[in-house]
C-alpha cells in the first residue's frame, strides 16, 4: 500500500512509520521539517505547515490511505481531510481517550459520553484538548463516512518517548530505594506500548476497517503498575504514597486521578486485532533506550529530581 502519514517523525508517528515499512508498505510523510528526522531513506518526505494551510506539496498525488497523527484543531484537520478526500481511500485519525467526559458511572466504551467544546471558536489546546479532538473526529467522519477510522489511544509508552513520562517511572524503578509514588496505589492507569499501537493502526489500514477504537492497555491500579515495572527490572523499591493534591503539585508523571475510578474498555479494539505485549517488555526496552540515548528528548524523564524527591521524603518522615 501507498500510505501518507501526516506527522511521523517523533514518538508515536515514528513507530507507526516504522511498522508500516516493516510490513512492506511505501510511506510518505508530511511534516513541517522542524523535528530531527531519523526515518529510513526510503520514506518520501513532503513538507508544509498544515496549521498555516501550507498543503501544496500534497496536491496532485494519490495514496491508498492517510494516517493523521498530528491533527489537534478542527479547522486544520478539516482542511487536510477535504484536500485528500479524492486522493486517499481511507483516512485514519489518531484521537485520544481524553475525548470522554468526566464523571461517568460506567466503564468507558467507544459509545460513552464525550466532552463538549464550550466555545466553537476555541483553539485553546491545553484547555480543551479532548473536546477539540471530539470535533476533529466529527469533521473526519462527515467527510469520509465509512472510509473513516478513528483510533483513541490512552497513555502511550516505549522507546523514543519525547515526553519522558513513562521514562521517569522506568528510571525510578530501576534505581530502587525509597521512592515517591502518587495517590494511595489504587488509582487507575492504562498504558499501551507505542509499537503495539503502531501495529494496530497498520492492521486497520491493511483491512480498511471502519469504526472507532479505544487503543489502551489493560487497566491496572497504580501499585500494580509500579510493582510491575520494578519486577521487570529486578528491583524492589519502597513506594511512599503522596496524597493526590501533593502528588499533582510535585509533578509525578502520568498520574491523573478521576472520579469515579473506572477503566477504559479495549474490547472492540482487541476484536479488531489489537495485541498487547507485557508491560515488562515495555519497561525493559524503554530503560534500554534511555541508557543508550541519554541526550535524546525525554530520555532523562520528567518529574521531580532526585534532590527534590529526597526533600519531600524527608518531610514525610
Amino acid at each position: 500500500m501507498q500510505i501518507l502519514v501526516l506527522g511521523g517523525t517523533q514518538f508515536v508517528g515514528r513507530h507507526m512509520v516504522q511498522a508500516l515499512l516493516e510490513r512492506g508498505h511505501n510511506v510518505t510523510t508530511f511534516t513541517r521539517g522542524q523535528t530531527a528526522d531519523s526515518l529510513p531513506p526510503e520514506v518520501l518526505r513532503l513538507y508544509g505547515d498544515r496549521s498555516a494551510g501550507e498543503l501544496s506539496s500534497l496536491q496532485g498525488r494519490t495514496w491508498d490511505a492517510c494516517l493523521d497523527v498530528s491533527g489537534y484543531l478542527p479547522r486544520v484537520v478539516e482542511q487536510s481531510a477535504r484536500l485528500l478526500e479524492r486522493a486517499v481511500k481511507r483516512y485514519l485519525f489518531i484521537s485520544t481517550v481524553s475525548v470522554y467526559a468526566d464523571g461517568q458511572a460506567e466503564p468507558i466504551t467507544e459509545d460513552s459520553a464525550l466532552e463538549v467544546l464550550p466555545d466553537a471558536a476555541s483553539e485553546n489546546i491545553p484547555a480543551h484538548y479532548g473536546a477539540l479532538k471530539v470535533v476533529c473526529e466529527e469533521r473526519v467522519r462527515a467527510i469520509y463516512g465509512e472510509r473513516a477510522t478513528i483510533v483513541r489511544p490512552g497513555l502511550v509508552a516505549g522507546p523514543h518517548d519525547h515526553t519522558g513520562r513513562f521514562t521517569y517511572w522506568a528510571m525510578r524503578a530501576a534505581r530502587a530505594g525509597v521512592a515517591l509514588a502518587p495517590g494511595d496505589g489504587q488509582d487507575p492507569i492504562q498504558v499501551i506500548d507505542a509499537r503495539d499501537l503502531a501495529e494496530f493502526t497498520a492492521h486497520l489500514l491493511e483491512r480498511a476497517t471502519p469504526g472507532t477504537f479505544n487503543a489502551v492497555g489493560e487497566p491496572l491500579h497504580y501499585e500494580q503498575f509500579l510493582d510491575g515495572l520494578a519486577a521487570a527490572l529486578g528491583t524492589h523499591p519502597q513506594w511512599r504514597w503522596l496524597p493526590e493534591a501533593q502528588a499533582v503539585a510535585e509533578g509525578l508523571p502520568i498520574y491523573s486521578p478521576r472520579d469515579p475510578v473506572l477503566g477504559i474498555v479495549p474490547a472492540r479494539a482487541k476484536a479488531a486485532g489489537l495485541k498487547l505485549r507485557p508491560l515488562a517488555d515495555t519497561a525493559r526496552d524503554t530503560l534500554a533506550w534511555t541508557r543508550a540515548e541519554l541526550d535524546a528528548p525525554g530520555a532523562r524523564g520528567s518529574g521531580p529530581s532526585l534532590e527534590r524527591e529526597a526533600e519531600v521524603l524527608a518531610g514525610l518522615s
